[in-house]
């Protein structure tokens, strides 16, 4: 049970966390297209795979303590999507 105040509880604390860990992943995986060095690059790949693993930790504890709900996909609209998305491989130039 997580207690409606104005203080930051637990599931306050690893959300921030979890935003956090999401956007330091996102500025790793700009570095790694961007490292010119290829020493650089594999220490880059190196600390954007804890990052990535520690992101995952914490979203795993969201879910499973109910903190980070997900909805069932409707299997229509699944089915329409991947149509959709299929459709789009036949306009790229090497034609899917």
């Amino acid at each position: 049970m997580v207690p409606k105040t104005t203080e930051l509880n637990e599931r306050d604390l690893v959300n921030d966390l979890l935003a956090t860990e999401k956007y330091m992943t996102g500025a790793y995986s700009t570095a790694l297209n961007e490292a010119s060095c290829e020493n650089l690059y594999t220490d880059i790949a190196t600390i954007f795979k804890e990052t990535q693993d520690c992101q995952r930790n914490l979203y795993n504890m969201m879910f499973k303590n109910g903190w980070y709900a997900l909805e069932q996909a409707d299997q229509q609209k699944m089915q329409q999507s991947y149509t959709q998305f299929d459709g789009y491989k036949n306009q790229l130039p090497y034609g899917g």
